[in-house]
């Protein structure tokens, strides 16, 4: 079931024509022989208590997204507003007081989690660090937290190691939340767990984002999750966004022959249910040589000549349904393709 839209539209993140280039060095003296172009232009809001799903394959630069939202990575072109505020150029210590606004749920619960914490520990460090309350109500805090994930007061004093992964994963959740942020990024986070946990962890941030009214950045390769906790999702491919709507219009009417492709390889419940598959032929670009024009062309099965050379710009094309596609561009359309 597709979650209901928010209907705040308080900003919480702003992103505008944010870019990432990584050098790219080589030989004894590691010279710059190149970029590669991680992230190449996006923009998009989230409001409050909105969940934006961010999709596409490995290697697009959805992880990279996260983390330049909360500025663990530097930007080399663009800006991000967090609650109005532009955070994009603050140096390491002028962004501190904005930490406390912006958590994480990482992909590898075990790895994120100091083992030599015990998980009380591990979620009362972000209190202690931003000085929100007296031991007393930290500790109270702490334990609301536990019981909200579904763990008993004992397991406080519990280490990672003692945890299966979901709990791990529920673990880190309840730290992301303990300084009460607006905004949680979640990179991945149920991609390392089984199939009947991430069901229990996913339900849990839908419940939590309700309560807490969160914005959240929810990054993953699984349509089918994405499907189930987003209110609106975009679409990437090598840097770019090629498309972003609210989740019902996505599934029910994909405009870019990508987004077409990624919709079809979703496996349907139904074996009866006959749905046919958009193979894609060629490989995916390379971020360090991205191809000019649209740099889906190569392997676009409605390809046209101005996609070889034309950049599309992601452009509306219907209420709050925007596409980076010359197929759907006023001045792009051709008899041939109308239909």
């Amino acid at each position: 079931m597709t979650p209901v839209a928010a209907t705040t539209t308080e900003n919480i993140l702003s992103v505008r024509d944010v870019k990432k280039h990584f050098d790219v060095r080589e030989g004894l003296l590691a010279r710059k022989v190149g970029n590669v172009y991680a992230v190449d232009g996006i923009s998009f809001d989230i409001a409050r208590g909105e969940t934006l799903g961010l999709v596409g394959e490995s290697g697009c630069g959805k992880s990279t997204v996260g983390r330049l939202v909360l500025r663990l990575l530097d930007l080399t072109a663009g800006e991000v507003h967090l609650k109005g505020v532009d955070i994009s150029g603050l140096s390491r210590s002028e962004i501190l007081p904005h930490r406390r606004e912006m958590q994480m749920v990482f992909q590898d619960p075990y790895s994120s989690l100091n083992p030599k914490l015990s998980a009380g520990s591990l979620v009362s460090e972000p209190l202690k660090n931003f000085k929100q309350g007296s031991s007393v109500e930290i500790d109270q805090r702490v334990q609301m937290l536990f019981e909200r994930v579904g763990f008993k007061r004992e397991a406080m004093e519990r280490y990672p190691h003692e945890f299966s992964g979901g709990q791990r994963q529920r673990l880190g959740i309840a730290r992301a939340l303990a300084v009460n942020p607006s905004l949680i990024v979640a990179d991945e986070p149920v991609s390392a767990l089984d199939v009947s946990v991430q069901a229990q962890v996913i339900n849990l941030l839908i419940d939590l984002q309700e309560e807490f009214n969160l914005a959240l950045l929810f990054i993953s390769h699984d349509l089918a999750v994405v499907e189930h906790v987003s209110h609106r999702i975009a679409v990437m491919y090598v840097g770019k966004l090629v498309e972003i709507t609210d989740t019902r219009t996505l599934f029910k009417n994909p405009l870019h022959p990508y987004t077409q492709a990624l919709l079809s390889a979703v496996p349907v419940p139904d074996p009866r249910e006959k749905k046919e598959k958009v193979i894609l032929k060629g490989d995916v670009a390379s971020p360090i040589n991205p191809p000019s024009g649209c740099r889906f062309h190569t392997r676009c099965p409605n390809v046209m000549g101005r996609c070889r050379s034309e950049d599309p710009g992601l452009e509306e094309v219907e209420t709050g349904h925007r596409v980076a596609c010359h197929l759907h561009a006023p001045a792009g359309l051709t008899p041939s393709l109308q239909r």
